[in-house]
């Protein structure tokens, strides 16, 4: 290793603080270790720049990671040793806890495997944060042999690995001895990554993943090719942030569990990151919605009033070639993201940086270069998410063009405050560095504005030349790299429906256009694809024949879906006669049918008779069944209702030759006696009552 005038300074700056990064690699490689734990053992038996006091040293830390360090599956061996010997060190994450019960305070280790240690109050007392959540730590644990004591082991020594108490002023003024591109490359050796060989823009790429860690509340999405690293500063980076892979999110885990009163993950963490963002699957629809409020306001509501300053980041892949989608009448560059992240969740989506451009990782891009210690810098971090806000401050500096609208504005100013706060702590960018923030962070919004404009079929979100004036006080349109002057993205072609206003009542359904959004199917072919792709064919349908279902009272295991999806299979319309769509929990099952229709994936029109009693009874469930009918548009089908006073049958027709009779409609679920209950919201797991459905082929 040769250093560098960087390296130079560091060391001198932060003293203590810095480690060699390649070292870090070196054993990183072969042990399952928090990187932190690493860096403190290298800053131990490392520190030095001669090879063979290095490699020795690296031996030491390799063998104190063997004798010390307790794997989550090793708990049982662990305590057997510390009875055999008496006591022994371990490397651990340490939790005091107060017991109210017994007024006095136990300590958990984490991977040890026990929540009753004794503690002396000297630790706790000179080490706060292991009252907030826990620390890693060098432990020595000793065991009890008094029978008559009420634990079993205690805790001799304790040293902590982590950053204990951290001064955000001195690290100010160390940082105030560094350029603005010395601290940038400084951040990027910290990650691990040697700056010398990325781009400037592509060191911005980099920096961007760390703006969530640095703002609240800040909205953060990327898609890209794999192997770029995308999840790693959410869970190597940071002890404040977690990563949630691919799967089902539910409310309870993520926002409020109503049973227990409890906040969900979103009130303990600065970060929260969901990793393969396609395969989010969202069992409860409310859900989405509590995310809309909370990605808006950082706030909802939900039995009880919550707000959080947690940020959010999605990231993923991205399969298809960018030209071709950008260059897509019917595709766009948000195209792998969840179904249920309609327009709504994307609008809330403050910068979308672009995956495609981030090198795949590789021996070339890491650093052999010294780096502050991770947990440091993760410190630093927190302070600035929790202690130091600049929106104002930017926002009175920026001047913005008016194609802005509000949150186009605001997600400009949270993405420069971020760079602000991460590269200029307790100092202010000069003019020409805040155009180059401004124009990065600018591109981030127009890239979520040109998806939208590009979905949605009018111009609602048509103002996407979005720009500002620079320090020379000319104005800067600033674009896209991968869609620029390309039409399909730049000019997206309108269809020629005319959206009219909405009235509050049934009768006014009938007359109301919702124009539907143009219909996108997984399975549709992206333009221009290249010769050599595969086609892979349809599967075959399924025979279906003509039968009755009876339903007996008491009876599970009967959803809308395994009924009605497999007859829905090439339906364009769908028409439900059905006298009792009017309380809450009948145009409930009616949203539940609609929802079946959309998955269907060729229902265009959904035409629904009911009846109603009163005026009162129509106007309530009016309001509901619009509702319902915009959300349908979003999904390209449209809605209509008619009424009838002399309907009584109950069946859906469809287009494709079907008729399905319905002895009691689609009200035939017990309704439960606790909404909170299973199968309140899963029909599948939910009582009937006696019906019989008949299938016939006209």
């Amino acid at each position: 290793m040769k250093l560098d005038d960087i390296d130079n300074k560091l060391t001198e700056a932060f003293e203590g603080r810095c480690v060699r990064k390649d070292l870090v690699q070196r054993i990183k490689k072969g042990t399952n270790i928090p990187t932190f734990v690493l860096e403190f053992l290298l800053a131990r038996y490392c520190a030095s720049d001669d090879p063979d006091e290095i490699n020795e040293g690296l031996l030491a830390v390799t063998e104190t990671i063997q004798l010390n360090y307790v794997r989550p599956n090793e708990a049982n061996k662990a305590q057997s040793m510390v009875q055999q010997k008496g006591k022994h060190k371990y490397i651990d994450k340490v939790h005091v806890h107060h017991n109210e019960k017994e007024k006095r305070h136990w300590a958990e280790m984490q991977n040890f495997g026990s929540k009753r240690i004794a503690i002396n109050e000297r630790h706790y007392r000179d080490n706060n944060r292991l009252l907030e959540g826990g620390l890693w730590c060098e432990v020595t644990v000793g065991y009890n042999e008094v029978e008559d004591d009420d634990y079993t082991f205690y805790i001799e020594e304790l040293r902590p690995i982590q950053i204990s108490r951290f001064s955000f002023e001195d690290y100010c003024e160390c940082c105030a001895k560094f350029s603005r591109d010395e601290w940038l490359a400084i951040v990027l050796r910290t990650l691990g990554l040697e700056p010398n060989e990325l781009t400037k823009r592509q060191q911005f790429h980099f920096l961007s993943r760390l703006f969530p860690l640095i703002e609240q509340n800040y909205n953060f999405l990327e898609l890209g090719p794999r192997g770029t690293g995308k999840s790693y500063v959410y869970s190597e980076f940071t002890p404040y942030s977690t990563l949630i892979s691919g799967g089902q999110t539910t409310t309870a885990t993520l926002f409020y569990n109503k049973q227990r009163r409890q906040v969900g993950i979103i009130g303990y963490w600065d970060t929260i990151a969901f990793d393969e963002v396609a395969g989010i699957k969202v069992k409860d629809p409310g859900t989405i919605q509590i995310l809309k409020d909370y990605m808006a306001n950082g706030h909802f509501n939900l039995g009880a009033e919550v707000m959080a300053p947690a940020s959010l980041s999605f990231v993923g892949n991205i399969d298809d070639s960018i030209e071709q989608l950008v260059a897509s009448e019917q595709h766009d560059l948000c195209r792998p993201l969840p179904k249920e992240f309609d327009l709504a969740v994307i609008h809330r989506f403050h910068a979308y940086m672009p995956g495609w451009e981030i090198p795949p990782n590789s021996s070339k891009l890491l650093t052999d270069h010294y780096g502050l210690i991770t947990d440091y810098l993760a410190e630093a971090f927190h302070h600035l998410f929790s202690k130091v806000n600049l929106f104002s401050p930017i926002k009175s500096q920026l001047k913005l063009n008016n194609m802005h609208e509000g949150r186009d504005e605001t997600a400009v100013i949270k993405t420069v405050a971020a760079f602000c706060k991460m590269l200029h702590p307790g100092g202010e960018p000069s003019p020409e560095e805040l155009d180059e923030y401004t124009q990065y962070a600018i591109e981030g919004r127009r890239r979520v504005k040109e998806q939208l404009n590009k979905r949605k079929k009018d111009d609602e979100f048509g103002n996407i030349k979005l720009g500002f004036i620079n320090a020379k006080g000319q104005e800067v349109i600033v674009h896209c790299p991968e869609s620029k002057g390309v039409d399909a993205t730049q000019s997206p072609r309108r269809k020629p429906e005319e959206e009219e206003g909405v009235d509050v009542s049934i009768d006014a359904i009938a007359e109301t256009k919702i124009a539907p959004k143009a219909k996108t199917t997984e399975a549709a072919p992206i333009e221009d694809q290249p010769e050599d792709s595969v086609s892979i064919p349809s599967p075959e349908p399924t025979e279906l024949k003509e039968k009755e279902i009876r339903i007996f009272h008491g009876d599970r295991g009967f959803s809308y879906r395994s009924l009605f999806l497999d007859y829905l299979q090439g339906a364009k319309k769908v028409r439900l006669e059905d006298p009792y769509i009017r309380r809450h929990h009948q145009i409930t099952n009616f949203l539940h049918f609609c929802e079946v229709c959309v998955d269907a994936g060729t229902v265009q029109e959904i035409h629904l008779t009911t009846s109603y009693e009163d005026e009162e009874e129509k106007k309530e469930a009016g309001v509901k069944i619009i509702a319902i009918a915009k959300s349908l548009a979003e999904h390209g089908i449209k809605l209509d209702v008619t009424m009838s006073e002399t309907l009584h049958d109950r069946r859906i027709e469809l287009d494709n030759g079907w008729t399905i009779t319905l002895g009691r409609g689609l009200d035939f679920y017990q309704r439960p006696d606790d909404w909170l209950e299973i199968g309140a919201n899963e029909l599948n797991l939910r009582q009937c009552t006696e019906t019989t459905i008949n299938y016939r082929k006209v």
